[in-house]
């Protein structure tokens, strides 16, 4: 990395202070350096780059200032100890742009871990710096609730002119003599020199007047050409410009489309523009191509106005939309932003052995996104990994595939998003061979075949056949063959010759298999005919004289050479049984001179002592073998798991209940998570304790273990799975320990939760205490309590006593966290002091049969002694109650009546100290009716009206009165006066010739009265200055039958608004009126209210449904007929329940 040059200050004006000038994202002019609002003064050896640290960084990049076309490089490293997850490193350039989406050659990045430090390092490396790379970074790292950032400057100055020239060569010497004959002649180096032109001051670009002029679809080319990276500053300053110029007068269009807009994928957007001709009919253009209305692109017309609606917005919309109006045009581009994609599903770690088949998975958020893969920082395509890699997609899931792996696989593999990252460790180990089947030792005679056969557990595998350690080559009688994994080494018409070791030899191995071939030679001597049996077994190849080991499924051949004159009998034993001849699976095949046991598939049953006799005339000889039959193992028994860490557990077993009948060599283990079906080996080589740890597990996953035995003859069968347990650690320690109460006996504790917790949650809390000077801690509590405070009881009174308290979970303890100090056990005198609630400081007022409930807290110690008054007098009334506890105390009256009014008063004392609190109660009641009401004065159309207060006031005071009047031919009430706060009023506007009553009603804070003072008098307005005699008065016959004179009328409602339907009748006497639904009568329905007001019928319905359309019917009937209308009564659904309806 350049060196980093100290950052260049400027003073500012004490006007210029705390204004923030940011222009070298658009590369206008020199820059005071952005974003460090917070850092007003700066002290000597600070960092004017650097914010607020919050101890995250270890090292922050610093301010340079680099050669144009050199290559620099920026380390941040972060400390992760005290953090709970990986933390996520973004460098951004100017306000907001993530310089992450612009990885490639000219930005590259790079990531690493050191597991002992816990640090991780950040890298960022600038190839080839330009002047569009000048301007202000800032680098964010995050973790959960933690972050940290810090800013740095990149300046890039003009690469210097190298000297090129060489100046001894100029040094030359005049004349044709020798090199050191003649005089200096300096003109060489006179002429080389040249005059420096000065160059022509570069003119200005103004950037604005370009952008100005220039397509929509041009700003991002322009942006890049002149080193402008912030699109969205450029837009907003471009909007400004314009809106500044006056614009030139359309005739098409009085507003046209803004210069570029903005949508997230998946969103809709809408275009829109005004036209000056509301009969114009516009085309909209995609990238020069005519769109179609379609359920994407839907084009609205209303008045002026012309919208193009964009619906589920995705990248192929991102481009370049006209709209045409006749001649002319407006332009506009849509920026559609794709939304980041997270990691749904990590790359897990892989342990595996050469040339296996390692697959790395990722699961990402999104359908067709990209992926990238790299290795140690160097990315893996199709290009530059080959044949090696594979790349596969699957709906959301990536695979990286490794065909076969090698050593050079091992390293750290990452898989890279938009929005988020995964890595895994990969580790590649050497495979072990196995040899499944040895070769064995041979016996045979002249002219017979010799076959030595072994298999390995690699068909791969190749190999070389040595004898007495020279390699065995092909020949006509001598064949070597490999097929699968077995080996072979023929020799046909053996010759004693070929007698000898044989050895085989795995290519690549440090292993070698031996056995020997013996031949047996045939002499023909002249024996006596009287010649005692003799058995001749060739035991050589045998470890002990009389045993033999044979694998448990294999064939057991042995050929024993008999001699004797005549020819023995034979006869093969195992323990007192008999070996049957020639039939079943061990059977013995008899020659003239061999006598062979063979034992098809040896099973463990067949092991045991074995004994062959041979007997003739002459004599009897007889060998004793023990045939041993040995397996693979059984599998180890009662897996479990005894401890868990962070990151690890340790898990034993038993042994397995069989052996093989071989000494086990030790254990393979495997673990897998729960739920997925990929076992991970944990060892390759046998591991020889019953205990073992496991390491590098995640916290908070199940996992499952298995166990296999091996012993020389081969691997056991997994065990059963393991108990599922779970990788946790203890909680730190509880925090804020501290005293909350203290008694004669007891003490108060009270904290919080701890700062770590993990995955393990918390169980609950122990409590413990001792004396001062002991170290016998006593639990306090017998099982974990979960609440964050705990009363200690059953303390020695006076004795200073230390606590301290565990958090507990299912990984046991957490360290304890401690009082700094003993607490002494002994009741703190407090003196008593009530907490009178805000609203009992004023008076309380309550209404007659409502409950009271009040609630006082207070507080002192010991606890006080509470006693309440009324009127200064001790409360003995029954029915108000009173509770009282240790902090409060509660007056309680069920059903409040008036003598329940007046002051409460409540008194809380200990020894000598004594608070006390009033409070005052009123219950109240509506008031009496008002007495003496009269009509005290008429005069014209006027009459006044007097009457005195009511006798009871309801405890409460009168704040007004009601007055009506009621003509004496009605006798219908009319409101004349509300609240009318004297005695006494006037009614004006009367009626000429009526007689007129008067009541009025008294009110208070509860109401009006419940009965009203009535006028003893009434008030006649009488005809002044007209003597008018009436005509003996004839009585009408008024009398008619019911005739509407309103009928109904058709009507249409939307469910769940009250309606109502009306019509008019009239008749004498009063008709009776009936209202029918489909000719049925609506009875006593709540749902129908029904009113008749002088003849104007209607019915209301109350929020009506779809099943209370139909046709409705109005009957009017007297004594002198009868009359009807109807009307049809539509009830529509509302739109929501209509679109409901339609998506079930």
């Amino acid at each position: 990395m350049a060196p980093a040059a100290p950052a260049e200050t400027k003073e500012m004006p004490a006007e210029e202070e705390g204004k923030i000038l940011w222009f070298s994202c658009f590369n206008l002019s020199p820059v005071i350096p952005p974003y460090n609002t917070h850092a007003t003064e700066l002290g000597p050896g600070e960092d004017p780059q650097t914010g607020e640290q919050t101890g995250l960084f270890v090292l922050k990049p610093e301010t340079i200032t680099a050669t144009k076309g050199k290559d620099i490089t920026f380390v941040a490293k972060v400390d992760s100890t005290k953090l709970t997850r990986k933390p996520t490193m973004k460098w951004l350039k100017g306000k907001w742009l993530d310089l992450g989406s612009k990885a490639g050659k000219h930005l590259k990045f790079k990531e690493s871990y050191d597991r002992n430090t816990k640090i991780y390092t950040y890298e960022m490396s600038i190839i080839k710096i330009v002047d569009g790379d000048a301007g202000g970074y800032r680098c964010e790292v995050g973790a959960k609730d933690k972050c940290d950032s810090c800013f740095f400057d990149i300046a890039v100055q003009a690469a210097e002119e190298e000297q090129q020239d060489n100046i001894l060569e100029s040094f030359k010497r005049s004349g044709n003599a020798d090199e050191d004959a003649g005089d200096l002649d300096f003109s060489a180096l006179l002429k080389k020199r040249k005059e420096k032109k000065e160059q022509d001051p570069k003119e200005e670009v103004d950037v604005w007047e370009i952008l100005k002029d220039a397509k929509p679809c041009d700003y991002e080319k322009i942006a890049f050409q002149y080193g402008i990276t912030d699109l969205r500053g450029m837009l907003s300053r471009l909007k400004k410009m314009k809106k500044a110029v006056e614009p030139k007068k359309s005739d098409a269009f009085i507003r046209k489309l803004e210069p570029a807009y903005s949508v997230n994928k998946g969103k809709r957007i809408q275009i829109s523009v005004d036209v000056a001709d509301p009969n114009a009919s516009v085309k909209w253009l995609k990238n020069g191509q005519e769109i179609k209305p379609s359920a994407k692109y839907v084009f609205e017309s209303v008045g002026n106005k012309r919208t193009l609606t964009i619906n589920k917005c995705n990248l192929s919309d991102d481009a370049m939309y006209e709209c045409v109006v006749g001649e002319e045009k407006c332009f506009t581009e849509v920026f559609v932003k794709e939304p980041p994609i997270t990691i749904t599903k990590h790359l897990d770690d892989v342990h595996t052995v050469v040339d296996e088949k390692v697959e790395f998975e990722v699961e990402v958020s999104e359908e067709g996104a990209n992926v990238k893969w790299m290795k140690d920082g160097v990315e893996l395509n199709k290009e530059t990994a080959g044949s090696r890699y594979r790349f596969k997609k699957d709906g959301k899931r990536h695979i990286l595939i490794i065909n076969e792996a090698t050593k050079e696989d091992i390293g750290t593999y990452y898989a890279f998003t938009n929005g988020d990252e995964s890595k895994a460790e990969m580790d590649v180990e050497d495979k072990e061979l196995q040899i499944l089947q040895s070769i064995s030792d041979l016996t045979v005679k002249a002219a017979e075949q010799a076959v030595f056969k072994c298999e390995v557990s690699d068909e791969k595998v190749t190999g070389k056949w040595f004898k007495d350690g020279v390699e065995v080559q092909s020949s006509d009688r001598i064949k070597i063959s490999h097929i699968g994994r077995i080996h072979k080494l023929t020799i046909d018409d053996v010759i004693p010759s070929d007698a000898g070791d044989y050895t085989f030899v795995p290519d690549g191995y440090a292993i070698s298999l031996s056995a020997k071939l013996n031949f047996l030679e045939i002499k023909i001597e002249y024996v006596p005919l009287e010649e005692p049996p003799k058995i001749h077994l060739d035991t050589s190849g045998i470890g002990n004289q009389n045993l033999i080991t044979v694998v448990a499924g294999n064939k057991l051949r042995l050929d024993v050479a008999i001699t004797g004159e005549p020819a023995p009998t034979v006869c093969w034993m195992k323990g007192d049984q008999v070996v049957a001849a020639n039939e079943g699976r061990v059977r013995v095949e008899t020659e003239k001179t061999t006598s062979t046991f063979v034992m098809e598939g040896a099973v463990i049953g067949d092991e045991g002592p074995y004994s062959i006799t041979v007997t003739n005339p002459f004599g009897e000889d007889k060998v004793e073998l023990f045939i041993k039959v040995v397996d693979v193992p059984n599998p180890p028994e009662n897996v479990r798991c005894l401890s868990v860490g962070e990151d690890c557990g340790t898990i034993t077993w038993d042994p397995p209940a069989f052996d093989g009948g071989v000494p086990i060599k030790g254990y393979l283990l495997e673990r897998k998570k729960v739920g997925s079906p990929r076992w991970t080996k944990l060892n390759f080589d046998p591991y020889e304790s019953n205990t073992y740890e496991a390491k590098k597990m995640i916290e908070g996953v199940q996992y499952e273990m298995r166990v296999f035995t091996v012993n020389s003859i081969g691997v056991s069968q997994p065990s059963g799975n393991s108990k599922p347990f779970m990788p946790i650690a203890p909680t730190s320690e509880p925090t804020r320990l501290m005293v909350d109460d203290v008694t004669d006996t007891t003490c108060a504790l009270k904290w919080l939760p701890p700062d770590r917790i993990g995955a393990g949650g918390i169980d609950g809390y122990i409590i413990e205490y001792c004396k001062e000077g002991s170290d016998q801690w006593v639990q306090a509590n017998k099982t974990p309590v979960e609440k964050n405070q705990y009363r200690v009881k059953d303390l020695p009174m006076g004795e200073k006593m230390l606590f301290r308290v565990v958090a507990v979970n299912i990984a046991g303890r957490s360290p304890p966290a401690r009082l700094a100090q003993a607490v002494t056990i002994k009741e703190i005198l407090e003196s008593p002091k009530i907490r009178l609630p805000r609203q009992l400081r004023t008076k309380l007022i309550r209404v007659v049969g409502d409950k009271v409930n009040l609630v006082i807290p207070f507080q002192g110690k010991p606890r006080p002694i509470v006693t309440w008054f009324k009127e200064g007098v001790l409360l003995e009334d029954k029915t108000v109650g009173t509770r009282t506890t240790e902090v409060d105390t509660i007056l309680f009256i069920r059903t409040a009546e008036r003598t329940h009014s007046g002051k409460y008063t409540l008194s809380v004392q200990i020894e000598d100290m004594v608070d006390s609190a009033d409070i005052f109660i009123q219950i109240v009641d509506k008031p009496g009716p008002p007495t003496d009401v009269h009509v005290s004065d008429v005069w014209g159309f006027n009459a006044a009206l007097e009457w005195k207060p009511p006798k009871d006031d309801g405890n409460s005071e009168i704040i007004g009165y009601t007055i009506q009047k009621a003509d004496k031919k009605t006798k219908e009430w009319f409101m004349v006066y509300e609240h009318n706060r004297r005695p006494s009023c006037t009614v004006s506007d009367l009626v000429m010739g009526n007689e007129y009553f008067f009541r009025v009603f008294s009110e208070n804070i509860c109401g009006l009265s419940d009965t009203p003072g009535v006028s003893k008098n009434t008030a006649i307005i009488t005809k002044s200055g007209l003597n008018y005699e009436p005509p003996p008065f004839k009585e009408k016959d008024t009398t008619a039958s019911p005739k509407f004179t309103a009928p109904l009328v058709d009507r249409c409602v939307v469910a769940g608004y009250a309606t109502a339907i009306s019509c008019a009748v009239r008749g004498y006497p009063k008709p009776k009126i009936i209202w029918m639904k489909n000719n049925m009568i609506i009875g006593e329905d709540p749902k129908f209210l029904m009113q008749n007001n002088q003849g104007v019928l209607t019915l209301k319905i109350r929020r009506p449904s779809l099943f209370d359309g139909g046709r409705y019917t109005c009957k009017a009937i007297n004594d002198l007929g009868e009359d009807e209308v109807d009307c049809k009564l539509e009830v529509r659904a509302f739109v929501q329940e209509k679109a409901e309806e339609a998506k079930k």
